[in-house]
């Protein structure tokens, strides 16, 4: 299939934690179909329907190596190849206390984002995308096929249309929800979320080993809380 090209967001409004160096940018909130577009995702990614999100700032980036180890104070990666790296071998529970722990030294309120948010950024505000930014992988993703066996610096693929790069390949990202095979069954229009039922947490964007249908936007997999993801 053919790209789709998207023009960059004009005028993006971003915040940069002074600790960290994390950057953030502001999403504006609105409606869209949830799940898979395209009629080739996976039975978890169905029904298709409308959800509502309202406005909320995510990481331009995958959190790097040194932005990790400069609030957990070590770098737990595997792949150390350079401080502009994605930070990976992370389990929930390692993520959970690095955001604590960046709450505390910021006095910020940092959370992970809803999945609904998530896919909501990632198809840049709710677009027909495949991957984040259009519908050719490697111009978007680092996965299986391309990466070379191991992850990339971040930001070195094209960005979505809301200026936000990595959120196809390169590593795995957790996201607030529970994960529920049906959860698409259930959810509320505003605001969706899963947290009353399942045991694991809702993965997405694929990552540097992913087959190519992992890194799709409308993807969604499970993992517990303690597996290390990379």
């Amino acid at each position: 299939m053919d790209d789709v090209e998207i023009n960059e967001q004009k005028d993006v409004i971003r915040y940069t934690d002074v600790l960290t160096g994390m950057e953030f940018v502001f999403v504006v909130g609105g409606c869209y179909q949830m799940g898979d577009m395209f009629g080739d995702g996976f039975k978890n990614e169905k029904p298709v329907h409308e959800v509502c999100v309202d406005d909320f700032y995510i990481g331009t980036y995958p959190v790097t190596q040194s932005q990790w180890v400069s609030v957990m104070g070590s770098n737990p990666s595997e792949f150390k190849f350079g401080d502009n790296y994605p930070v990976e071998r992370v389990s929930r529970k390692d993520v959970m206390k690095f955001i604590d722990r960046l709450n505390e030294l910021t006095g910020m309120v940092y959370r992970l984002p809803t999945e609904a948010e998530w896919e909501y950024a990632c198809r840049s505000g709710g677009r027909k995308e495949k991957y984040s930014g259009g519908n050719a992988a490697d111009k978007y993703a680092w996965y299986g096929s391309n990466s070379g066996n191991g992850t990339s610096p971040v930001g070195r693929k094209k960005s979505n249309g809301l200026c936000i790069y990595d959120m196809s390949g390169n590593v795995w990202e957790w996201v607030a929800d529970l994960y529920n095979t049906d959860a698409y069954s259930k959810h509320t229009r505003s605001n969706p979320i899963n947290k009353d039922s399942g045991i694991e947490y809702v993965i997405r964007g694929g990552s540097w080993s992913s087959i190519v249908e992992y890194v799709r936007c409308p993807n969604r997999q499970d993992a517990g809380p303690g597996r290390i993801l990379n």
